[in-house]
């Protein structure tokens, strides 16, 4: 699958239920780093809070966090 296709689905997903757009991009990357995990832990917390305060902020975060 193309990385292209990869964002497509990511992007579709966040627009569907937010948190889990941004858990595919961003929850499941392994890094050696400890800081990256929990950066990676923030942004997704950022996006559950987001959409529990609105689901349209929650959309624009996770499209956000997708194509950056």
């Amino acid at each position: 699958m193309s990385d292209s296709t990869a964002t497509c689905i990511d992007i579709i997903l966040a627009i569907i239920l937010p948190p889990l757009g941004v858990f595919f991009k961003c929850g499941c990357s392994v890094s050696a780093r400890p800081t990256a995990h929990l950066q990676l832990f923030i942004e997704l917390l950022i996006s559950i809070v987001l959409t529990v305060f609105g689901w349209i902020p929650g959309i624009i975060y996770a499209v956000w966090v997708i194509t950056k």
